[in-house]
């Protein structure tokens, strides 16, 4: 896992040197890149979300690794794949943002004050809504077969509800066009990804 997230961790930080020297479009959206020369508040929607999400996306990619080399199921590798690309993309492109305005990745606040609550993390690795438990992790790395199968798409099936209802609430009501257009994007792929999991644990006789 250490080789794994560090790859992760270098994937960033190249997006995020990408996005300072050339900010681009996020992918679909057809949208500009934010600007340093708009840079929204600290307490925006737009930081908000960013920091959230891009710990948010964190977990889904560490899970993504961990399953990936539990089963050698061809579907389910494929689907941690496809996570691990996406949310490693995303999570470069919110950084890198973050980096452009001037606003720190991380902070002391508690997470989810932009949509007007908060949840307080309970020091178990579950930092907010749908992340998976510090145990639950353990869980999935000690499985193998389809017991990792089936444990990784419950898992990242609530991970899911919890992050498009997040990037909803940010294409409602973020200020920059990029970010809104960015975070409805996530909603249609994450949606996308609920669905196609259902079908995947019907298959191995779970339930979501």
């Amino acid at each position: 896992m250490m080789l794994a997230g560090g790859a992760v961790l270098l994937l960033a930080l190249g997006l995020v040197v990408l996005m300072l020297v050339r900010p681009s479009s996020p992918a679909g959206s057809g949208t500009p890149a934010p600007s340093a020369a708009a840079s929204p508040a600290d307490s925006s929607v737009d930081v908000g979300f960013a920091r959230d999400m891009s710990i948010h996306h964190q977990q889904a990619v560490e899970m993504s690794f961990i399953v990936r080399d539990r089963t050698s199921d061809e579907a389910v590798r494929r689907l941690a794949y496809d996570i691990i690309n996406t949310q490693a993309n995303q999570r470069g492109m919110m950084l890198g943002w973050l980096e452009l305005w001037g606003r720190a990745k991380s902070s002391s606040a508690p997470p989810m004050r932009w949509m007007g609550h908060t949840f307080e993390p309970r020091g178990d690795g579950s930092l907010m809504p749908g992340m998976a438990t510090d145990t639950e992790l353990d869980a999935l790395r000690a499985a193998k077969g389809r017991a990792a199968e089936v444990m990784y798409l419950k898992l990242m099936t609530t991970h899911h509800r919890a992050g498009a209802e997040m990037a909803q609430a940010a294409a409602n009501s973020a200020d920059t066009e990029a970010i809104r257009g960015l975070a409805a994007g996530m909603v249609r792929g994450q949606e996308s990804e609920i669905a196609l999991m259902a079908d995947m644990l019907k298959e191995r006789g779970a339930k979501s």
